[in-house]
């Protein structure tokens, strides 16, 4: 049979809570017989100190003062009887109490100041047992008991009373704990139930925090952040799902609009050439744009098959400066390459080239005709990084956290003529994480900086 969790809680609290008050009524019982047993051994010792100054060792001889068993506690066994014997070596007894009448007291040769307890005629007896030294000789034994069967009774009313106690305890705590384990797990009843009404189209609901800060406060944090990461993944999902699609449709939709032109009547060759050189250029975005895109979505699940070498920075920029140098050399642009000092990192040489690649793809894209890109390597505060200006018109602030985003391109409506699918950046910005890089970005005074930080 299954249990809930508040049930197996109040259980765990119950247990451990008997356990507790157990230990404790036995601490009870054990106490207050010790108590009482000593008051009792206390008053037993008294008694065998009072005896022994009525015994007196004459000729080898024990007599004992006679006048003292007319003491009213030797004569009445109502109050407080005390019982005594006076034994020789051989354990002969040569007087004892009036109130023994036929009885005797067991004698034990072999003990000496010791507690005995045993009963006598069916009544529970607690015996001092003494020797009676002189000049270091033993002349005889004096016994000196006692009843204690109202002790007793105390004691026994006593574990009977916890007894009864101890079970209707536990049965309040059950209650009690049942009741403080509802309350304690409420907030997770809250998790479970706002968790169960969150869906995919319902992803604004939030985890109520309970009022005191502990771990259940934490635990609704945490779960509400984890919330806003996944309403913000869908949301860029749904974004770049809706961005792919447009992306995708406007080379085909140019590439039918052509061959359309194509069918409705007869055209020169050189009409049939150029429409179809159109649409192998449109052939070429869309084939791009599908590398890009299936790029992006292999990071995203290939992140641990990478392959780190310790590679030369220096060597991966001028491998990838080479694989632009006619584009710069066209648009007539300065370019400057500053490597202070020779460094080397241990990292996946194929990721960084694609970083390498799109940052500089992008820099001369957006760098006009005469103007200026400079890369610098260099190291600082213990940390190496390489940067990439180049010069062009500012990006906004606003947008400058945007620009890491898919298909997203600043100013696109100014740059009509620089072509682009929007993807280079965002594939930067997740290597970059993947390769746990830093990114930042910087734009002012007509000049965009990009620096790479490596950990």
């Amino acid at each position: 049979m299954k249990h809930s969790f508040k049930q197996r809680l109040a259980g765990l609290y119950l247990i451990s809570t008997a356990a507790i008050i157990g230990i404790l009524l036995l601490f009870i019982v054990f106490t207050v017989s010790k108590s009482v047993f000593k008051q009792l051994d206390d008053y037993l010792i008294s008694e065998v100190h009072k005896h022994q100054s009525d015994i007196v060792i004459d000729r080898n001889t024990i007599h004992f003062n006679q006048n003292a068993w007319m003491e009213r506690e030797h004569l009445e066994l109502e109050i407080n009887p005390i019982f005594v014997e006076i034994l020789d070596q051989t354990g002969h007894i040569l007087e004892k109490s009036p109130n023994l009448k036929n009885q005797t007291l067991k004698f034990y040769p072999d003990k000496d100041q010791t507690f005995i307890n045993y009963k006598l005629d069916s009544i529970p007896i607690r015996q001092y047992q003494k020797r009676i030294v002189k000049n270091g000789e033993n002349y005889g034994y004096l016994l000196v008991a006692m009843s204690y069967q109202n002790s007793q009774v105390v004691i026994n009313k006593l574990k009977r009373t916890l007894f009864i106690l101890f079970p209707i305890v536990l049965i309040l705590l059950f209650f009690w704990a049942y009741f403080i384990a509802g309350r304690s797990i409420k907030p997770v009843a809250d998790v479970i139930q706002t968790a169960n009404r969150i869906s995919q189209t319902n992803l604004k609901e939030r985890i109520p925090l309970p009022e005191h800060k502990d771990e259940l406060h934490h635990l609704a944090i945490t779960i509400n952040n984890l919330l806003d990461r996944l309403e913000n993944a869908i949301q860029r999902e749904k974004q770049f799902t809706s961005d792919a699609a447009h992306e995708l449709k406007t080379p085909l939709q140019v590439m039918k609009g052509n061959m359309e032109v194509l069918l409705r009547k007869p055209r020169s060759n050189e009409a049939y050439r150029e429409k179809i050189e159109k649409c192998i250029k449109e052939i070429d975005r869309l084939s791009y744009l599908t590398d890009q895109l299936l790029l992006l979505a292999r990071f995203e699940s290939q992140q641990n098959a990478f392959e780190y070498k310790l590679v030369s920075l220096d060597e991966i920029i001028e491998q990838s400066i080479q694989k632009y140098y006619s584009e710069i050399t066209e648009k007539n642009i300065s370019f400057k390459l500053n490597i202070n000092t020779l460094q080397q990192v241990k990292t996946d040489p194929y990721l960084l080239h694609i970083i390498l690649n799109n940052l500089i793809s992008n820099a001369v894209k957006y760098t006009p005709e005469k103007g200026q890109i400079i890369i610098e390597l260099g190291k600082q505060n213990n940390k190496i990084f390489f940067e990439i200006i180049n010069s062009g018109s500012k990006i906004p602030e606003k947008e400058l956290s945007k620009i890491f985003h898919p298909f997203y391109r600043s100013n696109a409506l100014k740059h009509p003529d620089i072509k682009g699918t929007g993807l280079g950046l965002s594939i930067v910005k997740r290597l970059v994480e993947l390769l746990d890089l830093k990114i930042e970005v910087r734009s002012n005074n007509n000049r965009t900086t990009f620096i790479v930080w490596f950990q």
